[in-house]
């Protein structure tokens, strides 16, 4: 049994946790369950964190349940929200509670063979229950006064800004559903901790009181905190939104991107909890960056681990491949391999013209094309650059007898063109 608590606390990832809860880890081998809302049909890097504790718990010694809230999800969990948001129908959260199932597989091993981490949808449970014999049988142990006294609660019937703001009954009975997923896994599978991001001590507590009152069991509750950048943006969030785990949502490059471009302050926080390099390596990596900032070491790796650990060896070299077209030498070979999303990914942004299809049949001179596709503005303006040998074709120079052709095209529908060192120009081909 590795000390699970103390690998916590080095990489920043313990907040709270309730008396005993270190001794009991440290006596015999545990079950413990994090909880997953499926609001969407992926993760997101927010996520990460939960997932990295149970890959941590499982590594252990002790054995990890995921739970994906296909119950819960349709009432909605109000921590740390100040609205209450839009409720799923059932066959959304049917598609995105599989969907999340299968992400999960690929970080938690459900084949292990002396502790197997398992998967429960509390939809399995509650489907069965009815209203008259949860108040009856759960609610009675529960006071409104306990309830209302949870910081989520409270927060909620207290708006200091939003007029607007409240809770209905619907997010108001949230902590008792999730109190009563805690006290099955305790019945069913012998489940004595919850873990879970600091947000969710309200209804971690109400889960082992709930224990407490109606099995006169002991369970326990460990949070990790909400991960925050140095200069208070909100962690995860880019301007086109969330950054996803799954590809469809956000591809690998742009993810890979996501952790290149951390500050030095977040890199030397992020590198401790998002990956798994021991504390030495880890030690020596923030050492080596300090000493010459400018190369980026703790980003690189941090961006390389992640990566690959949530994608894969294959997209992390393209991904590295991609990111060094803007910023490094490159090949027209090199561009043609990138897959479509890729490749538009690397050159979002960059201003796009078009050209007919028909005219690279024969071949179409460069200086035309620079002055038909939108690039330059005229042909004594391409000829110049042209002798200025400064255009380059998907990336290669080339003179003023350079022909394009469909022989140019990458994916079949684009060429690059490129008038000095950072001027680009992405030709789409219809």
């Amino acid at each position: 049994m590795n000390n699970f608590v103390e690998e916590l606390k080095w990489r920043g990832l313990l907040h709270d946790m309730m008396p005993g809860t270190e001794d009991l880890l440290n006596q015999k081998k545990v079950t413990g369950y994090i909880g997953f809302d499926p609001t969407a049909d992926s993760l997101h890097i927010g996520s990460l964190v939960p997932i990295l504790i149970l890959m941590h718990f499982q590594r252990a010694g002790h054995k990890p349940v995921a739970l994906v809230g296909g119950a819960t999800g349709m009432i909605g969990d109000p921590s740390g929200k100040s609205k209450e948001r839009n409720l799923l129908d059932e066959n959304t959260l049917n598609r995105n509670v599989a969907a999340i199932k299968k992400q999960l597989a690929q970080f938690i091993d459900f084949e292990a063979q002396d502790n197997p981490a398992v998967l429960v949808n509390n939809y399995d449970w509650f489907k069965d229950i009815s209203l008259i014999d949860f108040v009856r049988n759960i609610g009675k142990h529960i006071s409104v006064n306990y309830m209302m006294a949870k910081d989520s609660v409270k927060k909620r019937l207290n708006p200091e800004h939003d007029d607007s703001a409240g809770m209905s009954f619907t997010e108001f009975t949230y902590q008792l559903f999730q109190g009563y997923d805690f006290l099955h896994l305790y019945r069913e599978m012998d489940c004595q901790l919850q873990m879970g991001g600091s947000d969710q001590w309200g209804n971690m507590t109400t889960g082992t009181e709930l224990i407490r009152r109606v099995e006169g069991g002991k369970a326990y509750a460990l949070t990790v905190p909400l991960i925050t950048k140095a200069d208070g943006g909100k962690f995860g969030k880019t301007e086109q939104g969330n950054v996803w785990l799954s590809a469809k949502y956000t591809s690998p490059y742009k993810f890979y991107q996501f952790w290149i471009n951390t500050t030095d302050e977040d890199a030397e926080k992020y590198i401790k909890i998002f990956t798994f390099l021991d504390k030495e390596t880890i030690e020596k990596l923030i050492v080596e960056h300090k000493e010459a900032p400018h190369y980026r070491v703790l980003q690189k790796k941090l961006a390389e681990e992640v990566t690959r650990m949530v994608h894969g060896e294959e997209a992390l070299q393209n991904a590295i491949n991609a990111s060094q077209i803007l910023f490094g030498k490159t090949t027209a070979d090199a561009l043609k391999q990138l897959d479509e999303q890729t490749f538009l990914d690397v050159f979002e942004g960059v201003p796009q013209g078009e050209i007919d299809r028909s005219v690279l049949a024969n071949g179409i001179d460069i200086a035309t094309m620079l002055v038909e596709s939108g690039f330059l503005k005229s042909g004594n303006e391409a000829r110049r650059a042209l002798k200025e040998n400064s255009v380059s074709v998907n990336k290669e120079k080339v003179d003023a007898q350079k022909i394009v052709n469909q022989n140019d095209l990458i994916n079949d529908k684009y060429i690059l063109l490129q008038r000095g060192k950072k001027k680009y120009f992405l030709v789409r081909v219809v």
